[in-house]
């Protein structure tokens, strides 16, 4: 049976909703001003057979969860960042032990900062998510040194008209993953920041044929 967990020894609170016989499991990250009960819906339109496990983010931007601090609007604050990375990485590990289910069947999927968390734990823990939706992403950092990131997988979905993150900055990102080995899909759609039904239909395409 599906269950809410919310447990503090793991790092963050998260709700956990295991499937029996599982094959994968998603990472749900939400956006600013979200928390772990609103990806639950995404996740199970991509992927009805597999584990759920969503987090709220530990950072509070005037009452509003988030998984790191920013300075300003598209600014962030690099020392936190790197630190909540290394954090989420180290939950990964943790929360598969305690579950119980395969660290390598995680899929991160990621909406505006939570896809930004994702990015950065890619580029500085390359061990640890192999595969990832980042939906609404922007370049988070630039790691010291290129990860290497062959045979990892990242679906990436931006909107033309989106005023939070530029084209040229979406370009960037996906470069900088293909650029350290791993295959990127790029898809764009004629929408600002929010996400549509278009989004989640080609992102459960590319997953269903992973």
């Amino acid at each position: 049976m599906p269950e809410r967990t919310d447990a503090p020894d793991l790092g963050y609170v998260h709700r956990w909703e295991p499937r029996e016989g599982a094959e994968r499991t998603l990472l749900l990250l939400h956006g600013t001003g979200g928390d772990e009960n609103d990806l639950i819906p995404l996740g199970d339109l991509l992927d009805h057979a597999a584990n759920l496990l969503s987090l709220r983010g530990p950072v509070m931007e005037n009452g509003m969860p988030r998984f790191f601090r920013r300075l300003a609007a598209g600014v962030f604050d690099m020392e936190d960042l790197h630190a909540r990375a290394q954090a989420l990485a180290d939950f990964v590990g943790t929360a598969a032990a305690h579950y119980g289910f395969d660290a390598n069947s995680v899929t991160a999927v990621g909406f505006s900062n939570g896809a930004n968390i994702a990015a950065a734990v890619m580029l500085l823990r390359p061990e640890v998510l192999r595969r990832a939706i980042l939906l609404r992403a922007m370049v988070p950092l630039e790691p010291e040194s290129p990860p290497d990131l062959s045979g990892v997988e990242v679906f990436i979905a931006a909107g033309r008209q989106d005023q939070m993150i530029s084209p040229e900055g979406t370009e960037r990102l996906a470069a900088m993953f293909r650029d350290s080995g791993a295959d990127v899909t790029l898809e764009w759609f004629p929408v600002g920041h929010q996400l549509t039904r278009a989004d989640v239909d080609s992102a459960r395409d590319w997953l269903r044929a992973r």
